[in-house]
């Protein structure tokens, strides 16, 4: 008999669950449409500028969903009633309502702002109530403080909810990558179009795109289907934002640690990979409706980060010991530690290189100023020179040789004997000696033409160096624990 009861009140336990899981959802559906239809009314009498029909809608909001946004808003109703007529009583009521804002949501980004915004109402109260006339008597309402005036124009402020069933899930916005934003139910203040993802271990994920309006509500109800057929993955690693690939590197990063999603059933390559440690590789297999873990342990130390820029730095190549690292810039990259030669080069320009010390949790910025290569027109006048004097050598060689052949051949014919004064002897020897004077000249002239040429003549390439210290500080979270990167400037 056991054996029958018991499936059967399992079932029925079962059903009351569905049962009431789907009333608790109808209830919250009805519940967001009375409060959308009341802030939508006050919205629409707040642009009217009729304050109290405006303040009766935000309230009519929070009764249907307590939500301390709709507080806020009818507090900036009440503020605006009390600055446009100076009425004290609205001002008072202004104040109350943005205290139980505050007190409702301590934590809110603007609390700071909207406690000020209290002091200054409340100097207001004081001031028009230290100015009330005498009964009987009318007094033209009094002008807003200079104070109240600073605070500007209240803006009715609207409000994101995206709740799901079940909750609990992490919500995502405009990707992965920055990690889960926080979990359902949320609400906070968006402004413009964004895409949302809403994942949770054993349900199928809901994603989609939106805009969101600062003065509107907005609520996204998603309700998240039981997933049989994925795998459930969560990857961690002891360096904090380290970047997970999958499969397929050249598809790029899917994500950063930590990280947890739905996947695919199958066998599976995950790289984890982070700056100046080494690359942890898993392979896996994932299998419908388990739950799987990677927890990887990357070996290394932290590295030093070379960070160039100056005027120019588009058009120039850097290179570390040699090697490309890249090829235009401005260009930050992480260096190990040890002595490094760094080169700045651009064509047209000197090259600027330095050697440097990197040392791990350090940034050393280069600031690099390239000089133009100076003209080599000093070089190209010295070469004609030494051509000119080269051709003129030539010439004058030819015609001594000349003068000389022709003397030997009249000796050699002996008929008339050579007279000794024969202007051709002093001739051809004037020709050797000019032409033995310019080969010189050619030559001194050519070494100061190939000088010219590679000689390294104007002011060098500079740059300024500047090392700032990186602070590696301990980060624990939820699921993970590691170091955090910050600057000291």
């Amino acid at each position: 008999m056991k054996l029958r009861i018991l499936p059967v009140f399992s079932l029925g336990v079962a059903l009351v669950v569905a049962i009431a899981a789907a009333g608790t959802a109808h209830a919250q559906s009805a519940e967001w449409k009375a409060a959308q239809a009341a802030f939508d009314q006050g919205q629409g009498a707040y642009l009217a500028g009729n304050y109290d029909l405006a303040a009766e809608g935000f309230k009519k909001a929070y009764e249907s969903r307590r939500m301390p946004q709709f507080l806020y808003n009818v507090g900036a109703a009440y503020h605006m009633k009390g600055k446009k007529a100076s009425d004290v009583e609205a001002y008072k009521l202004a104040v109350d309502y943005y205290k139980r804002y505050v007190s409702e949501d301590p934590k809110a980004d603007d609390s700071e702002r909207v406690k000020k915004t209290i002091g200054v109402l409340e100097a207001e109260i004081q001031r028009l109530a230290a100015a009330t006339p005498a009964p009987g008597t009318d007094k033209p309402p009094e002008t807003p403080s200079e104070q109240v005036q600073a605070l500007g124009e209240v803006k009715v402020r609207g409000l994101v909810v995206i709740e799901s069933e079940p909750q609990g899930a992490n919500i995502y916005i405009n990707g992965k990558d920055k990690g889960p934003m926080a979990q359902t139910p949320w609400s906070g203040s968006m402004e413009g179009e964004f895409q949302y993802l809403v994942e949770k271990r054993g349900y199928k994920s809901k994603e989609g795109r939106t805009s969101a309006d600062p003065s509107r509500l907005m609520v996204l109800q998603i309700v998240l289907s039981e997933e049989d057929y994925l795998g459930w993955l969560e990857i961690k690693s002891n360096v904090p934002g380290a970047e997970i690939f999958l499969d397929d590197k050249n598809v790029g990063a899917i994500g950063k640690t930590p990280f947890s999603g739905n996947f695919k059933p199958g066998k599976h390559t995950v790289w984890i990979s982070a700056d100046g440690y080494e690359e942890s590789q898993h392979e896996i297999e994932v299998i419908a409706g388990e739950t799987h873990e990677i927890s990887a342990t990357l070996k290394g130390s932290p590295v030093g980060y070379l960070n160039v820029r100056g005027l120019g730095i588009e058009a120039s190549e850097i290179l570390v010991d040699g090697e490309v690292v890249c090829p235009r810039g401005p260009c930050r990259k992480p260096v190990r530690e040890g002595r490094r030669r760094i080169t700045v080069r651009r064509p047209g320009y000197k090259p600027y290189s330095t050697t440097i010390e990197v040392q791990a949790k350090t940034e050393i910025s280069v600031k690099a100023n390239l000089v133009k290569k100076p003209g080599r027109g000093d070089a190209v006048v010295a070469y004609i020179f030494s051509a000119g004097f080269l051709g003129g050598g030539i010439y004058l060689g030819l015609e001594a040789n000349k003068l000389r052949d022709e003397l030997r051949t009249a000796i050699d014919a002996g008929n008339p004997p050579i007279d000794q004064d024969d202007p051709r002897f002093t001739r051809g020897k004037y020709f050797a000696i000019g032409a033995n004077a310019a080969y010189g000249l050619a030559g001194v002239i050519g070494l100061a033409a190939v000088y010219y040429t590679f000689r390294d003549k104007g002011a060098p390439s500079t740059a300024t160096l500047d090392v700032r210290a990186l602070a590696l500080t301990p980060t624990i979270g939820p699921e993970y624990a590691g170091l955090n990167l910050e600057l000291s400037w």
